[in-house]
């Protein structure tokens, strides 16, 4: 899975031949230009400038408005060499390869079992822990997902589950 990289914050991976002399004073990322330190900053500010003309959500960077925006265009320009499956984020394309190679990167430490995502290892580890933090308005009831609360709603709104 070489040809996939981790993703960081513009400017905060270690150039090469070139010092991160722009350092963040309430964190400890430092970044090559004060153009990417001042970007940088916007998460700590809460400052969200770009704004998506299509809905209105705003964005601390302009990378993050351009990746929502494929939402309304409909745009994936990451496609699977394997399958053909295309994607509008690369961390999603990422993800999907782990069918193929079959790796499965988290496991449970109480059994050992595996998965392909951190959220399904959250959510698997509810069993162990007895956590059921999704309940029900109506009856009280309580779940470990948000998914299976919808499918009981349907019990108090006469649709079939």
């Amino acid at each position: 899975m070489d040809q996939f990289k981790k993703k960081e914050t513009p400017g905060a991976q270690k150039p090469k031949g070139k010092e991160r002399r722009h350092s963040c004073q309430q964190c400890d990322k430092s970044f090559t230009t004060t153009g990417n330190l001042k970007s940088h900053l916007l998460i700590h500010t809460g400052e969200k400038p770009f704004s998506c003309e299509e809905c209105g959500t705003t964005f601390a960077q302009s990378s993050h408005l351009k990746r929502h925006q494929r939402i309304h265009t409909g745009e994936k320009p990451f496609s699977c060499e394997e399958c053909g499956k295309t994607f509008a984020q690369l961390g999603n394309l990422k993800i999907h390869h782990r069918i193929h190679t079959g790796e499965k990167p988290y496991w449970c430490e109480e059994c050992g079992t595996t998965f392909t995502q951190s959220g399904a290892l959250k959510i698997h580890h509810r069993i162990h822990t007895g956590e059921k933090p999704y309940w029900c308005e109506e009856c009280g009831t309580t779940f470990t997902t948000s998914g299976a609360l919808k499918i009981h709603q349907r019990i108090h709104a006469g649709e079939k589950p």
